[in-house]
């Protein structure tokens, strides 16, 4: 509870006028934003190995007319991080779109695919509920950065003859369940390629553990085996000097979404590291963001923040 009065608090503040000054729309908005939105934290979308797992919900208290929703998961590697740990989804709210913010399992609880797992089920549960907490499933929108980017692409892509939509299946069903697109942070596209060789990373061998099925898993865990046509649009940003996630992912990404056929755009920030950009990068980044989004019909340019 305090995170959320933290959150609001921050809303208000950003708002505040300075010395009398009137206030810009920007400002306006973060002032009123805190009486116009409500946050609803940790509710339980499913259960798995005996832990609840939980997501934040911040949603306009007019639910009527159902808005288009971010559905944002953090990174770390799949063994750090927490829902709660950053204000990423903050512009999209601004721009009138719902948010909500995916715990899963880290490796410390569950190796992989529980992870891929859980995000399926909070997508699941986001559809399910669409109608209580007024998400438009016509314009869900799935993001993260690295490893939430990872699972970002894998909740968006998969399909149900994956393997990986079985924990919740008692729960929400089986049947397909598309996203209107994909916003890709730098995430990781080929699992195998970090477990072994120049490109290992030591969060990738704790994710996988000691499995012996490790590298087959691997495989079926990387997003770039499962590129296939019908996929939503996808917006990848990867910054060119990145030595976590190695840019390649990136660029082998976008080229094979080219050759099936699905709309992508890859966007390269030069000299960009895993994250750490400039001031400037990350505002192009966000404004390329809602091009791509008003380009797929996902957001229109008139679209208002919802106290507008």
């Amino acid at each position: 509870m305090k995170r959320v009065f933290a959150l609001v608090a921050f809303l208000v503040l950003i708002g505040t006028s300075v010395h009398g000054q009137q206030l810009d729309p920007i400002s306006q908005w973060a002032t009123i934003a805190a009486n116009t939105y409500q946050v609803v934290p940790n509710i339980v979308y499913t259960k798995a190995n005996g832990y609840d797992l939980k997501l934040d919900v911040i949603t306009a208290k007019q639910r009527s007319p159902a808005r288009p929703t971010i559905i944002f998961i953090h990174g770390g590697g799949w063994i750090l991080g927490a829902k709660e740990e950053d204000m990423v989804p903050l512009p999209y709210l601004a721009k009138g779109m719902n948010v909500v913010k995916v715990e899963y399992r880290l490796a410390s609880v569950s190796l992989a695919p529980a992870a891929v797992e859980d995000c399926r089920c909070a997508l699941r549960w986001v559809y399910y509920n669409a109608k209580e907490y007024g998400f438009d499933t016509t314009r869900l929108v799935v993001a993260g950065g690295s490893a939430g980017g990872h699972l970002a692409l894998m909740t968006g892509m998969l399909d149900p003859t994956a393997g990986f939509d079985n924990a919740c299946a008692y729960s929400f069903g089986h049947e397909p369940i598309k996203v209107a697109a994909i916003v890709n942070y730098f995430g990781i596209t080929d699992v195998a390629d970090l477990l072994e060789g120049p490109n290992r990373q030591d969060y990738a061998v704790v994710w996988l553990g000691s499995q012996p099925n490790r590298m087959e898993l691997a495989k079926r865990l990387s997003p770039l085996n499962h590129v296939r046509s019908g996929l939503p649009p996808i917006i990848t940003f990867h910054g060119d000097l990145d030595t976590e996630v190695p840019y390649q992912h990136g660029v082998r990404l976008h080229e094979a979404l080219d050759r099936a056929g699905v709309p992508n755009q890859l966007v390269t920030i030069p000299g960009g590291g895993h994250g750490g950009w400039t001031r400037e990068q990350i505002l192009k980044s966000q404004e390329a963001i809602f091009s791509f989004l008003e380009k797929y019909g996902i957001l229109s340019r008139e679209s208002q923040p919802a106290d507008r």
